[in-house]
């Protein structure tokens, strides 16, 4: 079976780490929660991998906005979490991790994003 270059990226594979992580603090938020604050996290999780995975098949500069697009979605991730601690839906450590994970995402994007920019600049 082959595979789509997106599926390569060390990237894409950490963002799928990243919702498995979420899938799991989710279960600990209250009932009450499943379809607000826990169903916007799950959104913006996936949107990361989809982000990722969707521009990837596209020209440098279509993909530089896609990625653009999963860092907004990381960040509003981040919000969540600032939330679910605030509301007491996560221990500290879930949110450490998941800040942490959050901003080895961001600087990976934004590791691919200059690449992406330096080939888009070289092909002029």
């Amino acid at each position: 079976m082959g595979y789509f270059s997106f599926e390569k990226l060390e990237v894409y594979q950490k963002s799928l780490d990243f919702i498995d992580f979420v899938y799991t603090i989710i279960n600990k938020f209250p009932s009450e929660e499943k379809y607000n604050l826990s169903s916007q996290l799950r959104r913006a999780s996936t949107s990361v991998s989809l982000n990722i995975g969707e521009g990837s098949g596209k020209t440098n500069k279509d993909f530089n906005r896609y990625i653009g697009i999963s860092k907004g979605s990381a960040r509003e991730c981040l919000v969540c979490f600032d939330i679910a601690i605030r509301r007491k839906y996560i221990s500290e450590e879930d949110y450490w991790t998941g800040r942490k994970y959050i901003e080895e995402l961001i600087k990976m994007m934004t590791g691919l994003s200059t690449f992406l920019m330096k080939t888009i600049e070289n092909s002029r």
